[in-house]
């Protein structure tokens, strides 16, 4: 019978290589249906492959599970068989997690971590234990037990220290470090995790770093995700550059290969003609071995292929869908691929928008809103599709992709805001707010994005009233103290705008509680924020000196530590109104045709008009006539032009939708866990990405209509 057995067994594979999972799947279950018997160990064998091909290929998650609890059963009779014991635990527990049932994926790792702890200290025993610490570790972010889920990761680094592994001790390392980077307790920890990852990285030979893009991209994410978050834009750009030079090597290598592969399956064409002539079946053969080479050789150069120990059995994929972090049977993959370069994208979208790269930051994001497309049609979202109709399997890939689309469609509104693009601005944003109604839960997080994109977009159109009731509805529904903050300042700064005595009170009132607690944040960005407002408040009341002060702190902070030009134009702008207020015409004039050429970088048409309005000014005071009238004609220009992209931004449909003072009304899941629908089924899906944006555009009218561009400002976490 176990001839019978090995017959099936290579129909089975014949079906897998022929893309034919139904086939494969039905000679596997015919073992299991035999009348006649067949041994134990074939039987768990056979229910094991079903089980992989199964999760691989099909959303039959609850068959998969039945099988392996089967073989468990099977298992307990059999006093050896220690890998097929561990790989049917590890299965299993993949299947409680993807259908939620966190409790029992628990319970069954811990048997699996009972099984090890009993069988030695073998090479193979201890890649067992890795897995099954990575997989708790996991199931415990999932519950939001964060230091547990760090000790059994600290667990799983001793372990492949033990056997002298420093690409998995790399994985452990990230890992901890992305557990610190959702939590975030303690910056000390953080910085702890991070000198690991430096110290294990630089313990990883470079051979051995080129055949680990996986832990490359995952190291260099997480640092850049760090760097952000304490506002050192320096470093984090370096970072930004690596990966996309890597990404950009790879995609080239990706493309060699397939016109490889186009190449050699004509040669290959050509060998299977029978009459073909002996010197000619010759040149074909050898140029057939040479394009194989060539193929071999891009390949063993871009994957962990080459670390994973040949007896351990993986469904493995080939290295151009997956970017593996650790090796079998560790299930390592962090996020698909084209996940990781969306991410990569993201992150030189985020950089690029302050500095004023619009063209480039713009051809990414189409490109990159057109591939998430593709990713959620084969999740089956289709137009129409809401979360209640997505299979519990899906939601977690359903949720990277989505979260993804939202950081492109906010960095769209930003970029789109900062050109007086309005209508461009609104329909990226009503496309945000339909996918939020779509999907609630998995998009938790961005109803406070939204709200405060709604009032970025508010109060570049000039409607002050509706632009501050906006900005606190996004304070209101986020438990981030740095969101909050920010939310608080740029309310503050729609009230200045509004210019009554009632509503520079009620700025007041938001700008000192942020004022009086701000260097109690990681990093710059809420002070520089606060510093803008209040020395645009002080301007309010006259106090030109007291608020010249704060205003060139907050320039120097931000132009040290932030880099962005626009928040640089416009303190300058704020600055050179001082400098004229208080007689200083040298510097006024100076400070102002900075600013002028920092807002002519950005298109910025709103900071242009109100830098021109004071220059008209300067030029009126020192009697420069003939500069006073070419200046002022410029401004009217430039103010016709402004003047009808609002007139054609409030004539839109969407106008009234976006800025009326109504919150956006949702209907939620109840049988669905909002927190493992954020979470997914890897705690190295969760991503702490901070803010893209957290800016608005000037309005034409008075100097101090004007909300200051933070960028990459901490709205907490989001969840990849």
């Amino acid at each position: 019978m176990e001839e019978v057995a090995e017959g099936l067994w290579g129909l089975a594979d014949g079906h897998e290589e022929a893309g034919d999972i139904g086939r494969s799947v039905k000679c596997l279950e015919a073992i299991c249906q035999s009348q006649v018997s067949f041994l134990p160990i074939t039987e768990v064998k056979t229910r094991l492959r079903i089980a992989t091909l199964l999760l691989k290929h099909t959303h039959n998650i609850n068959h998969a599970k039945s099988h392996l609890e089967r073989s468990q059963l099977l298992l307990k009779s059999i006093p050896s068989c220690f890998d097929l014991k561990c790989r049917a635990y590890s299965l299993l527990s993949q299947c409680y997690h993807l259908v939620g049932a966190i409790p029992p994926q628990k319970q069954i790792i811990l048997k699996g971590l009972e099984l090890t702890a009993s069988a030695g200290d073998g090479f193979t025993i201890k890649l067992w234990s890795c897995n099954f610490y990575s997989q708790l570790a996991n199931a415990l972010v999932i519950e939001g037990d964060y230091g547990s889920a760090v000790a059994f990761l600290d667990r799983g680094f001793t372990c492949a220290s033990e056997i002298y592994y420093p690409e998995l001790q790399m994985f452990f390392a990230t890992s901890i470090l992305h557990v610190h980077l959702m939590q975030w307790e303690d910056l000390n920890w953080v910085d702890k995790a991070v000198q690991k990852c430096s110290e294990v990285w630089e313990f990883v030979t470079p051979d051995k770093k080129q055949q680990c893009p996986g832990l490359f991209f995952y190291n260099e994410l997480l640092h850049t995700f760090y760097r952000l978050r304490i506002c050192d834009y320096k470093n984090a750009g370096q970072n930004v550059e690596r990966m996309d030079a890597a990404m950009k090597s790879d995609l080239q290598k990706m493309k060699n290969i397939r016109e490889l592969t186009i190449e050699l399956n004509s040669i290959n064409q050509g060998l299977s003609q029978s009459d073909l002539h002996y010197r000619d079946r010759a040149a074909l053969l050898e140029k057939q071995t040479h394009l194989q080479e060539q193929i071999l050789s891009i390949n063993s150069s871009s994957g962990l292929e080459s670390v994973a120990p040949p007896y351990l059995e993986n469904a493995r994929t080939t290295w151009e869908d997956k970017l593996v972090l650790a090796p079998p049977p560790i299930d390592g993959e962090w996020l698909p691929k084209r996940a990781v370069y969306l991410l990569v994208d993201l992150m030189v979208v985020i950089f690029g928008r302050p500095k004023g790269l619009f063209k480039e930051c713009t051809r990414r994001t189409e490109s990159a809103l057109l591939s998430i497309q593709e990713e959620l049609v084969k999740l089956g979202i289709s137009d129409g599709v809401r979360e209640v109709d997505l299979r519990h399997s899906d939601i977690w890939m359903a949720g990277v992709y989505l979260m993804l689309l939202m950081q492109f469609l906010e960095n769209k509104v930003a970029v789109e805001l900062t050109r007086s693009e309005y209508v461009e601005a609104q329909e990226a944003l009503v496309l945000m707010k339909n996918w939020f109604i779509r999907f609630p839960t998995i998009l938790l997080g961005c109803e406070s994005i939204i709200e405060m994109l709604r009032g970025q977009y508010a109060h570049s159109v000039g409607c002050f009233n509706e632009a501050a009731f906006h900005f606190l509805e996004a304070a209101k529904v986020t438990q981030s103290k740095s969101v909050q903050a920010m939310c608080h300042v740029y309310a503050a700064v729609s009230y200045i705008c509004i210019g009554d005595a009632e509503s520079s009170s009620q700025a007041l009132d938001l700008i000192g509680p942020v004022y009086q607690i701000v260097d109690s944040f990681v990093g710059v960005r809420e002070k520089t924020s606060v510093l803008f407002a209040y020395g645009l408040l002080l301007m309010k009341q006259h106090n030109l000196q007291e608020a010249r002060i704060r205003l060139a702190s907050g320039l120097r902070l931000t132009h040290q530590h932030l880099g962005n030009i626009q928040l640089v134009s416009q303190y300058l702008t704020v600055l050179g109104s001082l400098a004229l207020a208080l007689h200083d015409a040298v510097q006024a004039r100076e400070i102002l045709k900075s600013s002028l050429t920092l807002a002519k970088t950005l298109y910025d048409v709103p900071t242009q008009i109100w830098v021109l309005s004071v220059l008209t000014a300067l030029y009126q005071e020192l009697g420069e006539r003939g500069n006073e009238m070419e200046n002022a004609e410029y401004e009217r220009k430039k103010m016709d032009d402004l003047q009808k992209r609002l007139s054609d931004a409030r004539s839109s449909i969407h106008h009234i939708e976006l800025i009326e003072k109504t919150k956006i009304k949702v209907q939620q899941l109840h049988e669905v866990e909002i927190k493992r629908a954020i979470a997914g089924p890897s705690m190295r899906v969760n991503l702490d990405i901070p803010e893209s944006i957290g800016l608005s555009t000037p309005s034409p009218a008075p100097t101090t209509s004007r909300l200051v561009d933070i960028d990459s400002g901490r709205r907490g976490k989001k969840k990849l």
